[in-house]
């Protein structure tokens, strides 16, 4: 089923769901001005199948049906599946400037085909046959799936099974003839309140002393036993102005959730992992792999917006023509154009696993996503530097509407002969959100920590490097073939 934009949030609509958002419990969360912005977003994503231009990006062959379906909802067959996906990531990036939500489920359900495909043939119980009658549903549904991996972890010092409070990572706490029972949390999770079906993970590789931690399944996102609270983000009171100029992204914005476990069922048809301590390290290294591959497309996306709004401010004060204006702007190009290589990059080298699906390379997925843990930094210090301090200062654009003030504020604020001073103030705003506001969320504070922090990539740059091969390399041409270490 292709769903239009308006369908998508009427299904959202008929969830009953628990939600707090600011303390408060919100009974259509859809409707909250804090929300309805990340909604949109995720809207872009069906907005996109009604556009001939971009059929070629958002459409996918289903390997299990054969037809055309969303390709959030695809398992990956190809090099050029890949690569599309990272395509189709940039160019929602440009149209929300912000973050559209569905990668992470997207990735979850890569690495779990290629992970339940493995279990299966080694230990015969179906989790593959499970999960593909899950995703033949969300592929049937066109459904927006959440991934939610990140536990809250308490000590980071302690194993799981250590914590003072068990909880702390979500656990099995039960298991019947028709399914199991879990309890813990998940936190960070985007898009959490606009998905339709949650699919959780275990947060890092498990040990034999940790398996009642190793599990992996996928619920309705109105399951009992579900609680959302809403997180906070940078001046995201600004989303429930009036005057939506002074949100500086008028109609897009990000989202993210702590989900608590609060002892919920889950079905056998639904479980993927159930205590197999070591398939989890697999699924985990898979899913970050994925994921880190898809900043290389959406950082980049959301990177030229911002790229175009420190153009648009230079030229409209006056200073695009000076030598140091168009080297900061190269700069920015030349930062962000690195991003995406490296997303295409992974996507290139990628193969076919035992399963059928192609994972990236995870070297370079790694690289890419080390990368994003600087350049929009860097690119959001350069655009801060062209803007100017104003964009932190000025007044409320609601004065532009007041009978004495706004004339004062035009006047004062004046660019570039020609062109309002409103163009300029709208501007600055876009800057200020993407690079102090609530979008700051989701391109900075998000490239460094999502997808797992600096360290996360690092570790597996080093196992993934393959020194041996490069010293051997040098010994060889310096002549050392043969001489002891």
């Amino acid at each position: 089923m292709i769903m239009s934009s308006n369908s998508y949030r009427e299904s959202l609509e008929k969830l009953r769901r628990k939600v707090y958002i600011q303390g408060a419990a919100v009974a259509d969360p859809m409707a909250h001005p804090l929300v309805r912005p990340s909604t949109n977003a995720v809207a872009q994503t069906f907005a996109l199948e009604r556009q001939e231009q971009y059929k070629e990006l958002i459409f996918a062959r289903s390997h299990l049906s054969g037809r055309p379906i969303n390709r959030f909802t695809h398992i990956h067959r190809s090099t050029e599946d890949l690569m599309n996906k990272v395509r189709l990531q940039r160019l929602l990036g440009q149209r929300t400037g912000t973050c559209f939500q569905r990668c992470v489920g997207l990735d979850a359900l890569n690495a779990l085909e290629i992970t339940t495909f493995e279990m299966e043939q080694d230990l015969g119980i179906p989790y593959h046959h499970r999960f593909n009658k899950f995703l033949q549903q969300v592929q049937d549904e066109n459904a927006v799936c959440g991934g939610a991996m990140t536990d809250p972890k308490g000590d980071r010092s302690k194993r799981p099974h250590e914590q003072a409070d068990p909880d702390l990572y979500l656990r099995i706490t039960g298991e019947n003839s028709e399914g199991i029972t879990v309890r813990g949390a998940k936190c960070h999770q985007t898009g959490a309140l606009n998905s339709q079906y949650i699919i959780v993970m275990p947060t890092l590789a498990m040990r034999e002393e940790d398996k009642d931690y190793a599990v992996s399944f996928a619920v309705q996102a109105d399951a009992p036993g579900l609680l959302y609270i809403l997180g906070r983000q940078p001046s995201d009171t600004r989303k429930q102005e009036i005057h939506r100029a002074d949100i500086g992204n008028r109609d897009f914005g990000g989202q993210e959730s702590l989900i608590i476990f609060d002892d919920l069922f889950v079905p056998w048809e639904r479980v993927f992992i159930c205590r197999e301590h070591r398939y989890t390290g697999r699924l985990v290294e898979r899913f970050a792999g994925y994921h880190r591959q898809s900043y290389g497309g959406c950082k980049a996306g959301v990177g030229d917006v911002l790229i175009g709004a420190a153009a648009a401010l230079a030229e409209l004060q006056g200073v695009d023509k000076a030598a140091h204006i168009r080297d900061k702007l190269v700069e920015m190009v030349h930062l962000n154009e690195t991003l995406f290589c490296c997303g295409i990059a992974c996507s290139a080298r990628g193969r076919a696993s035992s399963s059928g699906a192609y994972l990236i390379d995870l070297l370079l997925a790694n690289v890419c996503k080390l990368n994003v843990t600087r350049f929009p930094y860097e690119i959001a210090r350069l655009a801060e530097d062209i803007a100017g301090g104003l964009m932190a200062t000025m007044p409320s654009l609601a004065d532009l509407e007041h009978p004495q003030l706004g004339p004062l504020l035009r006047k004062y604020f004046q660019g570039i002969a020609g062109v309002e001073s409103t163009c300029r103030l709208k501007m600055l705003r876009l800057v200020e959100n993407l690079t102090l506001g609530p979008a700051a969320a989701a391109y900075l504070t998000e490239s460094m920590h999502g997808a797992g922090s600096p360290q996360a990539q690092r570790v597996v740059i080093a196992r993934q490097a393959d020194l041996a091969h490069k010293k051997m390399l040098a010994r060889r041409l310096a002549g050392l073939e043969g001489e002891s270490s």
